[in-house]
């Protein structure tokens, strides 16, 4: 399971996808979630995975990577899934036995929110594994450099949010390597029921808590070695610019957002009886 993470990962390839300026990327990953919140029908729904889809295959990372990372927030959701079903009592009851009473209007709300919670972490690993941490933090500076000016240090937390999201894959590494090393010392981290599971790998924390705080002291000994003194005078060795794939992107990004809404006014909420009845 640990290994199955691969939120902050980059894969540096050369696609279509790497070659964007990380400006555009951001604002179309930001887009593309609001979007699919905003979508209400399941036509709507099925335009955000072609996106998607569209969006995979020009990254040239392989599919089975993609999906691998899917896998940890199965528990996730299951959970949304089960409480969808539990709490909405809408259209045809299917199911009505003792207290569990289990309806169409249920299972597809269900079944909507599973499909735009793996649509939001698609869409959200697409964008580490197509953008350096380096130009994830240059693109975030020149998005919010407009606020420095009313004293705002953005930079730092943009800095703050990409040291994070690059250490992410680091952490789970570590992690993969003390379980091991506990492995061979005779720790059971796999059976047992779930509390002792859980006290188990209270081992892995002291261990895991120092090895974070030594790469935080290595890596701002590091920066202070290099002078680093904040985002003032930041110059960068590739200066951002667009390019005709970025205003194609652009382009595209707003008529992704037209068809979203065209299709939420025309197509209208999407309603469980209704649907149930035509399927069947």
């Amino acid at each position: 399971m640990i290994k199955d993470i691969t939120i902050g990962q980059y894969f540096p390839l050369d696609s279509v996808l790497h070659r964007l300026d990380p400006r555009v990327k951001l604002l179309a990953a930001t887009v593309f979630i609001i979007m699919t919140f905003a979508v209400n029908n399941f036509v709507g729904l099925l335009l955000c995975f072609a996106v998607a889809a569209a969006v995979i295959a020009c990254s040239k990372v392989p599919l089975k990577t993609v999906l691998k990372g899917l896998r940890p927030i199965f528990l996730i959701v299951v959970i949304t899934s089960l409480l969808q079903i539990a709490y909405v009592k809408s259209g045809i009851v299917l199911v009505d036995f003792w207290k569990i009473k289990i309806t169409s209007g249920g299972l597809l709300t269900a079944l909507f929110m599973a499909l735009r919670i793996a649509l939001l972490i698609l869409m959200s690993t697409m964008l580490t594994y197509t953008t350096s941490p380096t130009a994830l933090t240059n693109g975030l500076d020149r998005i919010f450099a407009p606020f420095n000016k009313i004293g705002i240090d953005f930079h730092t937390i943009t800095m703050i949010m990409t040291i994070a999201l690059r250490f992410i894959p680091t952490l789970i590494e570590e992690v993969d390597k003390i379980m091991s090393a506990q492995k061979s010392r005779g720790a059971d981290f796999e059976s047992g029921s779930l509390i002792k599971r859980a006290k188990a790998l209270i081992p892995l924390f002291i261990p895991l808590l120092f090895n974070s705080i030594r790469r935080a002291y290595e890596l701002a000994n590091a920066m202070t070695c290099r002078c680093y003194n904040g985002g003032k005078g930041k110059t960068t060795m590739n200066a951002l610019k667009f390019s005709g794939g970025d205003y194609l992107s652009v382009a595209l990004t707003a008529a992704f957002v037209a068809s979203v809404v065209l299709l939420n006014i025309f197509c209208g909420e999407y309603n469980a009886e209704f649907t149930f009845n035509a399927a069947v």
